[in-house]
Protein backbone atom coordinates (compact mmCIF):
# COMPACT_ATOMS: atom_id res chain seq x y z
CA UNK A 1 0.00 0.00 0.00
CA UNK A 2 1.17 3.54 -0.75
CA UNK A 3 0.06 4.97 2.62
CA UNK A 4 3.30 5.51 4.54
CA UNK A 5 4.49 7.84 7.29
CA UNK A 6 6.32 9.91 4.69
CA UNK A 7 3.40 9.99 2.28
CA UNK A 8 0.12 10.47 4.19
CA UNK A 9 -2.97 10.85 2.04
CA UNK A 10 -6.62 11.44 2.88
CA UNK A 11 -9.30 9.06 1.60
CA UNK A 12 -9.28 11.16 -1.54
CA UNK A 13 -6.91 10.84 -3.38
CA UNK A 14 -5.67 7.73 -1.52
CA UNK A 15 -8.39 5.44 -2.91
CA UNK A 16 -7.44 6.38 -6.45
CA UNK A 17 -4.14 4.51 -6.04
CA UNK A 18 -3.93 1.38 -8.16
CA UNK A 19 -3.73 -1.07 -5.25
CA UNK A 20 -7.01 0.25 -3.84
CA UNK A 21 -8.61 0.23 -7.28
CA UNK A 22 -7.60 -3.41 -7.68
CA UNK A 23 -9.05 -4.24 -4.28
CA UNK A 24 -12.37 -2.55 -5.15
CA UNK A 25 -12.51 -4.37 -8.48
CA UNK A 26 -11.92 -7.70 -6.74
CA UNK A 27 -14.65 -6.96 -4.23
CA UNK A 28 -17.14 -6.15 -6.98
CA UNK A 29 -16.24 -9.26 -8.97
CA UNK A 30 -16.07 -11.78 -6.14
CA UNK A 31 -18.55 -10.65 -3.52
CA UNK A 32 -21.10 -8.03 -4.60
CA UNK A 33 -23.09 -10.04 -7.17
CA UNK A 34 -24.21 -6.68 -8.60
CA UNK A 35 -26.41 -6.30 -11.62
CA UNK A 36 -24.67 -5.22 -14.84
CA UNK A 37 -23.89 -1.52 -15.12
CA UNK A 38 -26.27 -1.20 -18.05
CA UNK A 39 -29.16 -2.50 -15.93
CA UNK A 40 -28.23 -0.25 -13.01
CA UNK A 41 -28.19 2.74 -15.35
CA UNK A 42 -31.56 1.77 -16.79
CA UNK A 43 -33.14 1.62 -13.33
CA UNK A 44 -31.45 4.84 -12.26
CA UNK A 45 -32.83 6.71 -15.26
CA UNK A 46 -36.29 5.26 -14.63
CA UNK A 47 -36.23 6.67 -11.07
CA UNK A 48 -35.87 10.15 -12.55
CA UNK A 49 -39.13 9.96 -14.53
CA UNK A 50 -42.66 11.22 -13.87
CA UNK A 51 -43.84 7.60 -13.90
CA UNK A 52 -41.56 6.78 -10.98
CA UNK A 53 -42.53 9.99 -9.17
CA UNK A 54 -46.17 8.85 -9.14
CA UNK A 55 -45.15 5.53 -7.60
CA UNK A 56 -42.83 7.27 -5.16
CA UNK A 57 -45.53 9.62 -3.89
CA UNK A 58 -47.99 6.77 -3.41
CA UNK A 59 -45.85 4.87 -0.88
CA UNK A 60 -47.11 4.81 2.72
CA UNK A 61 -45.19 2.26 4.75
CA UNK A 62 -41.59 3.41 4.41
CA UNK A 63 -39.58 6.61 4.85
CA UNK A 64 -36.44 7.11 2.77
CA UNK A 65 -33.91 9.73 3.89
CA UNK A 66 -36.18 11.50 6.38
CA UNK A 67 -35.86 15.27 6.52
CA UNK A 68 -35.98 15.19 10.32
CA UNK A 69 -34.35 13.58 13.37
CA UNK A 70 -35.90 12.04 16.48
CA UNK A 71 -37.29 13.59 19.65
CA UNK A 72 -34.51 12.88 22.19
CA UNK A 73 -31.92 14.52 19.92
CA UNK A 74 -33.87 17.76 20.22
CA UNK A 75 -34.22 17.27 23.98
CA UNK A 76 -30.43 16.94 24.34
CA UNK A 77 -29.83 20.23 22.50
CA UNK A 78 -32.37 21.97 24.72
CA UNK A 79 -30.70 20.69 27.91
CA UNK A 80 -27.30 21.89 26.70
CA UNK A 81 -28.59 25.47 26.80
CA UNK A 82 -28.91 25.64 30.59
CA UNK A 83 -26.17 26.36 33.10
CA UNK A 84 -24.31 23.34 34.52
CA UNK A 85 -26.95 20.99 33.14
CA UNK A 86 -26.14 17.43 32.09
CA UNK A 87 -28.35 15.86 29.39
CA UNK A 88 -29.27 12.33 30.48
CA UNK A 89 -31.00 9.89 28.14
CA UNK A 90 -32.94 7.00 29.63
CA UNK A 91 -32.43 4.38 26.96
CA UNK A 92 -29.87 2.33 25.11
CA UNK A 93 -26.24 3.34 24.65
CA UNK A 94 -26.50 3.21 20.87
CA UNK A 95 -29.17 5.91 20.81
CA UNK A 96 -27.04 8.32 22.81
CA UNK A 97 -24.01 7.57 20.66
CA UNK A 98 -26.10 8.65 17.67
CA UNK A 99 -27.12 11.95 19.32
CA UNK A 100 -23.57 12.76 20.38
CA UNK A 101 -21.99 11.97 17.03
CA UNK A 102 -24.71 13.91 15.20
CA UNK A 103 -23.90 17.04 17.22
CA UNK A 104 -20.15 16.29 17.16
CA UNK A 105 -20.18 16.33 13.38
CA UNK A 106 -22.34 19.45 13.09
CA UNK A 107 -20.79 21.63 15.81
CA UNK A 108 -17.28 20.12 15.71
CA UNK A 109 -17.36 20.03 19.52
CA UNK A 110 -17.43 17.31 22.18
CA UNK A 111 -20.96 16.84 23.50
CA UNK A 112 -21.55 16.05 27.17
CA UNK A 113 -24.47 13.61 27.30
CA UNK A 114 -24.88 10.39 29.30
CA UNK A 115 -27.04 7.30 29.05
CA UNK A 116 -28.08 4.63 31.52
CA UNK A 117 -27.48 2.00 28.82
CA UNK A 118 -30.67 -0.02 28.95
CA UNK A 119 -30.36 -3.52 27.49
CA UNK A 120 -32.64 -6.53 27.03
CA UNK A 121 -33.19 -7.20 30.74
CA UNK A 122 -34.44 -3.65 31.25
CA UNK A 123 -36.86 -4.15 28.38
CA UNK A 124 -38.36 -7.09 30.30
CA UNK A 125 -38.20 -5.90 33.91
CA UNK A 126 -38.24 -2.12 33.49
CA UNK A 127 -35.43 0.40 33.50
CA UNK A 128 -35.63 1.69 37.08
CA UNK A 129 -32.40 0.05 38.21
CA UNK A 130 -30.56 1.48 35.21
CA UNK A 131 -31.82 4.94 36.10
CA UNK A 132 -30.93 4.67 39.80
CA UNK A 133 -27.38 3.60 39.06
CA UNK A 134 -27.07 5.95 36.11
CA UNK A 135 -28.21 9.02 38.04
CA UNK A 136 -25.90 8.20 40.93
CA UNK A 137 -22.89 7.73 38.66
CA UNK A 138 -23.66 10.82 36.57
CA UNK A 139 -24.01 13.03 39.64
CA UNK A 140 -20.87 11.74 41.37
CA UNK A 141 -18.63 11.75 38.32
CA UNK A 142 -19.72 14.86 36.41
CA UNK A 143 -20.97 17.10 39.26
CA UNK A 144 -23.90 18.72 37.43
CA UNK A 145 -26.23 21.14 39.15
CA UNK A 146 -29.14 19.96 36.99
CA UNK A 147 -29.75 16.61 35.28
CA UNK A 148 -32.26 16.80 32.39
CA UNK A 149 -33.74 13.41 31.48
CA UNK A 150 -35.22 12.44 28.13
CA UNK A 151 -36.27 9.02 26.88
CA UNK A 152 -35.82 6.76 23.86
CA UNK A 153 -38.05 4.22 22.13
CA UNK A 154 -37.25 1.36 24.50
CA UNK A 155 -38.20 3.25 27.66
CA UNK A 156 -41.40 4.53 26.06
CA UNK A 157 -42.51 1.18 24.64
CA UNK A 158 -42.24 -0.54 28.03
CA UNK A 159 -43.92 2.42 29.73
CA UNK A 160 -41.31 3.51 32.26
CA UNK A 161 -42.70 6.07 34.72
CA UNK A 162 -39.89 8.65 34.74
CA UNK A 163 -41.43 10.86 37.42
CA UNK A 164 -41.70 8.02 39.94
CA UNK A 165 -38.21 6.75 39.03
CA UNK A 166 -36.76 10.19 39.84
CA UNK A 167 -38.67 10.44 43.11
CA UNK A 168 -37.56 6.95 44.17
CA UNK A 169 -33.95 7.69 43.20
CA UNK A 170 -34.03 10.65 45.58
CA UNK A 171 -35.77 8.69 48.37
CA UNK A 172 -33.20 5.91 48.15
CA UNK A 173 -30.30 8.37 48.26
CA UNK A 174 -28.94 7.86 44.75
CA UNK A 175 -29.05 11.61 44.16
CA UNK A 176 -29.66 14.54 46.54
CA UNK A 177 -33.24 15.46 47.34
CA UNK A 178 -32.71 19.06 46.22
CA UNK A 179 -31.11 18.22 42.85
CA UNK A 180 -33.33 19.58 40.04
CA UNK A 181 -34.15 16.77 37.62
CA UNK A 182 -36.48 18.03 34.87
CA UNK A 183 -37.62 15.38 32.43
CA UNK A 184 -39.53 14.88 29.20
CA UNK A 185 -41.08 11.87 27.52
CA UNK A 186 -39.54 11.90 24.05
CA UNK A 187 -40.48 8.74 22.12
CA UNK A 188 -38.47 8.52 18.92
CA UNK A 189 -41.22 6.83 16.94
CA UNK A 190 -43.48 9.91 16.86
CA UNK A 191 -42.82 13.59 16.31
CA UNK A 192 -39.34 14.84 15.53
CA UNK A 193 -36.37 16.71 16.98
CA UNK A 194 -38.36 19.95 17.22
CA UNK A 195 -41.07 18.21 19.26
CA UNK A 196 -38.41 16.77 21.56
CA UNK A 197 -36.89 20.23 22.08
CA UNK A 198 -40.33 21.61 22.94
CA UNK A 199 -41.05 18.75 25.33
CA UNK A 200 -37.79 19.24 27.18
CA UNK A 201 -38.27 22.99 27.39
CA UNK A 202 -41.68 22.41 28.93
CA UNK A 203 -40.13 20.00 31.44
CA UNK A 204 -37.41 22.47 32.44
CA UNK A 205 -39.75 25.44 32.77
CA UNK A 206 -42.26 23.47 34.87
CA UNK A 207 -39.49 22.02 37.04
CA UNK A 208 -38.26 25.48 38.06
CA UNK A 209 -41.53 27.43 38.17
CA UNK A 210 -44.60 25.22 38.61
CA UNK A 211 -44.29 25.00 42.41
CA UNK A 212 -43.13 28.56 42.97
CA UNK A 213 -45.62 30.82 41.19
CA UNK A 214 -46.77 32.48 44.41
CA UNK A 215 -45.59 36.09 44.42
CA UNK A 216 -44.80 36.10 40.71
CA UNK A 217 -46.16 39.11 38.81
CA UNK A 218 -46.15 39.52 35.06
CA UNK A 219 -44.01 42.51 34.08
CA UNK A 220 -42.48 43.06 37.50
CA UNK A 221 -38.88 42.52 36.35
CA UNK A 222 -39.26 44.62 33.20
CA UNK A 223 -37.70 41.95 30.99
CA UNK A 224 -38.59 40.14 27.79
CA UNK A 225 -37.99 36.39 27.58
CA UNK A 226 -36.94 34.91 24.24
CA UNK A 227 -37.26 31.18 23.50
CA UNK A 228 -35.17 30.31 20.41
CA UNK A 229 -36.48 26.78 19.81
CA UNK A 230 -34.40 24.09 18.07
CA UNK A 231 -31.71 26.46 16.80
CA UNK A 232 -28.35 25.20 15.52
CA UNK A 233 -26.89 28.46 14.16
CA UNK A 234 -24.94 29.90 17.08
CA UNK A 235 -24.86 33.31 15.45
CA UNK A 236 -28.63 33.50 15.82
CA UNK A 237 -28.47 33.50 19.62
CA UNK A 238 -25.87 36.24 19.43
CA UNK A 239 -27.71 38.41 16.92
CA UNK A 240 -30.95 38.34 18.94
CA UNK A 241 -28.94 39.26 22.03
CA UNK A 242 -27.22 42.10 20.16
CA UNK A 243 -30.38 43.57 18.66
CA UNK A 244 -32.16 43.62 22.03
CA UNK A 245 -29.09 45.16 23.66
CA UNK A 246 -29.06 47.90 21.05
CA UNK A 247 -32.73 48.54 21.82
CA UNK A 248 -31.79 48.67 25.54
CA UNK A 249 -34.32 45.93 26.24
CA UNK A 250 -33.54 43.90 29.35
CA UNK A 251 -34.02 40.29 28.31
CA UNK A 252 -33.40 36.63 29.02
CA UNK A 253 -32.72 34.01 26.36
CA UNK A 254 -34.31 30.86 27.72
CA UNK A 255 -31.87 28.21 26.47
CA UNK A 256 -28.54 29.49 25.20
CA UNK A 257 -26.00 26.76 24.29
CA UNK A 258 -23.58 29.07 22.47
CA UNK A 259 -20.71 28.81 24.96
CA UNK A 260 -20.78 25.05 25.45
CA UNK A 261 -21.02 24.49 21.68
CA UNK A 262 -18.34 27.02 20.73
CA UNK A 263 -15.58 26.71 23.33
CA UNK A 264 -12.05 27.97 22.67
CA UNK A 265 -9.05 25.67 22.20
CA UNK A 266 -6.94 27.05 25.07
CA UNK A 267 -6.04 23.86 26.91
CA UNK A 268 -9.07 23.85 29.23
CA UNK A 269 -11.98 21.46 28.75
CA UNK A 270 -15.31 23.04 29.68
CA UNK A 271 -18.00 20.44 30.24
CA UNK A 272 -20.36 23.19 31.38
CA UNK A 273 -19.96 26.62 29.81
CA UNK A 274 -22.49 29.42 29.81
CA UNK A 275 -26.17 28.64 29.52
CA UNK A 276 -29.29 30.12 31.07
CA UNK A 277 -29.06 30.10 34.86
CA UNK A 278 -31.56 28.57 37.29
CA UNK A 279 -32.19 32.05 38.68
CA UNK A 280 -33.09 33.39 35.23
CA UNK A 281 -35.56 30.55 34.65
CA UNK A 282 -37.16 31.03 38.06
CA UNK A 283 -37.47 34.77 37.37
CA UNK A 284 -38.92 34.26 33.87
CA UNK A 285 -42.60 34.37 34.98
CA UNK A 286 -41.99 37.97 36.15
CA UNK A 287 -41.22 39.14 32.60
CA UNK A 288 -43.41 41.38 30.48
CA UNK A 289 -43.84 38.56 27.98
CA UNK A 290 -42.14 35.54 26.45
CA UNK A 291 -41.55 35.56 22.70
CA UNK A 292 -41.36 32.22 20.91
CA UNK A 293 -39.08 32.62 17.88
CA UNK A 294 -40.28 29.35 16.33
CA UNK A 295 -44.02 29.72 16.90
CA UNK A 296 -45.18 26.68 14.93
CA UNK A 297 -42.81 24.34 16.81
CA UNK A 298 -43.22 25.44 20.44
CA UNK A 299 -46.71 24.21 21.27
CA UNK A 300 -46.11 22.98 24.83
CA UNK A 301 -43.79 25.87 25.70
CA UNK A 302 -46.52 28.30 24.66
CA UNK A 303 -48.95 26.49 26.95
CA UNK A 304 -46.60 26.96 29.91
CA UNK A 305 -46.18 30.66 29.14
CA UNK A 306 -49.90 31.33 28.75
CA UNK A 307 -51.48 29.00 31.31
CA UNK A 308 -48.84 28.71 34.04
CA UNK A 309 -47.14 32.10 33.81
CA UNK A 310 -50.24 34.02 32.66
CA UNK A 311 -48.24 35.89 30.03
CA UNK A 312 -49.78 36.66 26.62
CA UNK A 313 -47.09 34.88 24.57
CA UNK A 314 -47.53 37.59 21.97
CA UNK A 315 -47.25 36.06 18.48
CA UNK A 316 -44.08 36.94 16.59
CA UNK A 317 -42.95 36.28 13.04
CA UNK A 318 -39.82 34.17 12.71
CA UNK A 319 -37.21 36.94 12.25
CA UNK A 320 -35.66 35.66 9.02
CA UNK A 321 -35.43 38.15 6.18
CA UNK A 322 -36.44 41.80 5.93
CA UNK A 323 -40.13 41.74 6.82
CA UNK A 324 -39.70 39.01 9.43
CA UNK A 325 -37.06 41.01 11.28
CA UNK A 326 -39.11 44.21 10.94
CA UNK A 327 -42.14 42.58 12.56
CA UNK A 328 -40.10 41.02 15.35
CA UNK A 329 -38.43 44.30 16.30
CA UNK A 330 -41.71 46.22 16.12
CA UNK A 331 -43.33 43.65 18.42
CA UNK A 332 -40.51 44.08 20.94
CA UNK A 333 -40.85 47.88 20.68
CA UNK A 334 -44.61 47.74 21.29
CA UNK A 335 -44.22 45.48 24.32
CA UNK A 336 -41.43 47.45 25.98
CA UNK A 337 -41.97 51.01 24.76
CA UNK A 338 -38.36 51.06 23.57
CA UNK A 339 -37.75 52.67 20.16
CA UNK A 340 -35.87 50.89 17.41
CA UNK A 341 -32.45 52.60 17.46
CA UNK A 342 -30.67 54.29 14.58
CA UNK A 343 -28.05 51.52 14.54
CA UNK A 344 -30.67 48.90 13.56
CA UNK A 345 -32.33 51.28 11.11
CA UNK A 346 -28.98 51.73 9.34
CA UNK A 347 -28.41 47.99 9.37
CA UNK A 348 -31.82 47.51 7.76
CA UNK A 349 -30.90 50.07 5.11
CA UNK A 350 -27.72 48.20 4.28
CA UNK A 351 -29.73 45.02 3.81
CA UNK A 352 -32.14 46.81 1.47
CA UNK A 353 -29.15 48.14 -0.49
CA UNK A 354 -27.74 44.61 -0.79
CA UNK A 355 -31.11 43.29 -1.94
CA UNK A 356 -31.26 45.97 -4.63
CA UNK A 357 -27.72 45.18 -5.80
CA UNK A 358 -28.39 41.45 -6.07
CA UNK A 359 -31.93 41.52 -7.42
CA UNK A 360 -30.92 41.24 -11.10
CA UNK A 361 -29.12 37.96 -10.37
CA UNK A 362 -31.74 36.41 -8.09
CA UNK A 363 -34.83 37.53 -9.94
CA UNK A 364 -36.75 34.55 -11.27
CA UNK A 365 -34.33 31.94 -9.97
CA UNK A 366 -36.18 28.83 -8.80
CA UNK A 367 -35.37 27.22 -5.46
CA UNK A 368 -36.45 23.91 -3.93
CA UNK A 369 -36.09 23.87 -0.16
CA UNK A 370 -36.69 21.78 2.93
CA UNK A 371 -36.15 21.98 6.67
CA UNK A 372 -38.01 22.67 9.91
CA UNK A 373 -41.34 24.43 9.69
CA UNK A 374 -40.44 27.93 10.94
CA UNK A 375 -37.19 28.04 8.99
CA UNK A 376 -38.96 27.00 5.79
CA UNK A 377 -41.74 29.57 6.05
CA UNK A 378 -39.17 32.28 6.85
CA UNK A 379 -37.00 31.26 3.91
CA UNK A 380 -39.98 31.19 1.54
CA UNK A 381 -40.86 34.74 2.58
CA UNK A 382 -37.28 35.97 2.17
CA UNK A 383 -36.77 34.31 -1.22
CA UNK A 384 -39.78 36.16 -2.56
CA UNK A 385 -38.49 39.42 -1.06
CA UNK A 386 -35.38 38.84 -3.16
CA UNK A 387 -37.39 38.23 -6.32
CA UNK A 388 -36.64 34.51 -6.32
CA UNK A 389 -39.27 31.79 -6.70
CA UNK A 390 -39.69 28.97 -4.15
CA UNK A 391 -41.00 26.02 -6.12
CA UNK A 392 -40.83 22.77 -4.10
CA UNK A 393 -41.40 23.49 -0.40
CA UNK A 394 -41.01 20.40 1.77
CA UNK A 395 -41.34 19.99 5.53
CA UNK A 396 -41.40 16.56 7.13
CA UNK A 397 -42.58 17.73 10.55
CA UNK A 398 -45.41 20.11 9.65
CA UNK A 399 -49.22 19.89 9.62
CA UNK A 400 -52.18 21.14 7.58
CA UNK A 401 -52.37 24.38 9.56
CA UNK A 402 -48.77 25.15 8.64
CA UNK A 403 -49.47 24.27 5.01
CA UNK A 404 -52.29 26.85 4.91
CA UNK A 405 -50.04 29.45 6.49
CA UNK A 406 -47.32 28.91 3.88
CA UNK A 407 -49.92 29.08 1.12
CA UNK A 408 -51.00 32.51 2.39
CA UNK A 409 -47.38 33.66 2.20
CA UNK A 410 -47.10 32.35 -1.37
CA UNK A 411 -50.38 33.95 -2.40
CA UNK A 412 -49.20 37.37 -1.18
CA UNK A 413 -46.50 37.60 -3.87
CA UNK A 414 -46.37 36.98 -7.61
CA UNK A 415 -43.14 35.08 -6.99
CA UNK A 416 -45.12 32.44 -5.11
CA UNK A 417 -47.39 31.49 -7.99
CA UNK A 418 -45.52 28.28 -8.81
CA UNK A 419 -44.80 27.22 -5.23
CA UNK A 420 -46.07 23.81 -4.14
CA UNK A 421 -46.06 22.61 -0.53
CA UNK A 422 -45.33 19.07 0.65
CA UNK A 423 -45.84 18.09 4.28
CA UNK A 424 -44.83 14.80 5.83
CA UNK A 425 -42.57 13.96 2.89
CA UNK A 426 -38.92 12.93 2.83
CA UNK A 427 -35.87 13.63 0.69
CA UNK A 428 -36.59 10.75 -1.68
CA UNK A 429 -39.79 12.59 -2.52
CA UNK A 430 -37.74 15.76 -3.01
CA UNK A 431 -35.46 13.85 -5.38
CA UNK A 432 -38.43 13.02 -7.62
CA UNK A 433 -39.58 16.65 -7.55
CA UNK A 434 -36.14 17.93 -8.54
CA UNK A 435 -35.93 15.49 -11.46
CA UNK A 436 -39.43 16.05 -12.83
CA UNK A 437 -39.60 19.82 -12.34
CA UNK A 438 -36.02 21.04 -12.18
CA UNK A 439 -35.28 24.06 -9.95
CA UNK A 440 -32.16 26.15 -10.36
CA UNK A 441 -30.93 25.45 -6.81
CA UNK A 442 -31.79 23.51 -3.67
CA UNK A 443 -31.64 24.91 -0.13
CA UNK A 444 -31.34 22.35 2.65
CA UNK A 445 -29.06 20.29 4.85
CA UNK A 446 -26.11 18.11 3.88
CA UNK A 447 -28.28 15.17 2.87
CA UNK A 448 -29.26 17.06 -0.27
CA UNK A 449 -25.76 16.27 -1.51
CA UNK A 450 -27.02 12.88 -2.71
CA UNK A 451 -29.74 14.55 -4.78
CA UNK A 452 -27.22 16.91 -6.35
CA UNK A 453 -24.93 14.00 -7.24
CA UNK A 454 -27.83 12.10 -8.80
CA UNK A 455 -28.81 15.09 -10.94
CA UNK A 456 -25.23 15.35 -12.16
CA UNK A 457 -25.11 11.60 -12.82
CA UNK A 458 -28.15 11.91 -15.09
CA UNK A 459 -26.48 14.67 -17.10
CA UNK A 460 -23.83 17.21 -16.01
CA UNK A 461 -25.95 19.91 -17.65
CA UNK A 462 -28.88 18.89 -15.42
CA UNK A 463 -26.98 19.25 -12.13
CA UNK A 464 -28.90 21.13 -9.42
CA UNK A 465 -26.50 22.72 -6.89
CA UNK A 466 -27.18 22.43 -3.17
CA UNK A 467 -26.92 25.52 -0.97
CA UNK A 468 -26.33 24.27 2.56
CA UNK A 469 -28.61 26.06 5.02
CA UNK A 470 -30.23 24.05 7.79
CA UNK A 471 -29.40 21.11 10.05
CA UNK A 472 -27.33 19.02 9.96
CA UNK A 473 -24.36 20.38 8.03
CA UNK A 474 -21.75 17.62 8.09
CA UNK A 475 -19.75 18.14 4.91
CA UNK A 476 -18.81 21.80 5.35
CA UNK A 477 -17.04 23.43 8.29
CA UNK A 478 -18.01 26.32 10.58
CA UNK A 479 -21.38 27.08 9.05
CA UNK A 480 -22.95 26.44 12.47
CA UNK A 481 -21.35 29.70 13.64
CA UNK A 482 -23.17 31.64 10.94
CA UNK A 483 -26.22 33.85 11.41
CA UNK A 484 -29.52 33.46 9.56
CA UNK A 485 -31.80 35.69 11.68
CA UNK A 486 -32.13 39.45 11.87
CA UNK A 487 -30.86 41.89 9.28
CA UNK A 488 -27.36 40.49 9.80
CA UNK A 489 -28.52 36.95 9.07
CA UNK A 490 -30.44 38.11 6.01
CA UNK A 491 -27.24 39.70 4.71
CA UNK A 492 -25.37 36.42 5.18
CA UNK A 493 -28.07 34.36 3.48
CA UNK A 494 -28.31 36.84 0.62
CA UNK A 495 -24.53 36.75 0.16
CA UNK A 496 -24.61 32.94 0.11
CA UNK A 497 -27.46 32.77 -2.40
CA UNK A 498 -26.26 35.35 -4.89
CA UNK A 499 -22.70 34.03 -4.89
CA UNK A 500 -24.02 30.53 -5.51
CA UNK A 501 -25.83 31.93 -8.55
CA UNK A 502 -22.65 33.65 -9.76
CA UNK A 503 -20.54 30.55 -9.17
CA UNK A 504 -22.99 28.50 -11.20
CA UNK A 505 -22.83 31.13 -13.95
CA UNK A 506 -19.04 30.79 -14.01
CA UNK A 507 -19.36 27.00 -14.25
CA UNK A 508 -21.71 27.32 -17.21
CA UNK A 509 -19.61 29.92 -19.06
CA UNK A 510 -16.11 28.55 -18.66
CA UNK A 511 -15.32 27.12 -22.11
CA UNK A 512 -12.72 29.32 -23.79
CA UNK A 513 -13.97 30.81 -27.02
CA UNK A 514 -17.34 29.08 -26.70
CA UNK A 515 -19.28 30.09 -23.59
CA UNK A 516 -16.95 32.60 -21.94
CA UNK A 517 -19.29 35.52 -22.49
CA UNK A 518 -19.62 36.52 -18.84
CA UNK A 519 -17.44 39.66 -18.89
CA UNK A 520 -17.47 40.70 -15.22
CA UNK A 521 -13.70 41.23 -15.18
CA UNK A 522 -13.44 43.42 -18.29
CA UNK A 523 -12.42 46.98 -17.37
Amino acid sequence: MSQTVDNIKAGYPLFLDQDYQDMFAGKRTNFEEAVPQEKAREIFEWTTTAEYKEINFSREAVTISPAKACQPLGAVLCALGFEKTLPYVHGSQGCVAYFRTYFNRHFKEPIACVSDSMTEDAAVFGGHNNMYQGLENAFNIYKPEVIAISTTCMAEVIGDDISSFINNAKKEGHIPQDLPVPFAHTPSFVGSHVVGWDNMMEGILRCFTAQSMEGKEVGSNGKINVVPGFETYLGNYRVIDRMLDEMEVDHTILCDPTEVLDTPADGEYRMYAGGTSQYAVKDAPNAIDTLLLQPTQLVKTRKVVKELWNQPATPVVYPLGLAGTDKFLMTVSELTGKPIPESLTKERGRLVDMMTDSHPWLHGKKFALWGDSDFVIGMVRFLMELGAEPTHILCANANKKWEKEVQKVLDASPYGANGKIYIGKDLWHMRSLVFTDRPDFMIGNSYGKFIQRDTKALDPAFEVPLIRIGFPIFDRHHLHRATTLGYEGAMQILTTLVNAVLEQLDNETSLLGQTDFNYDLVR
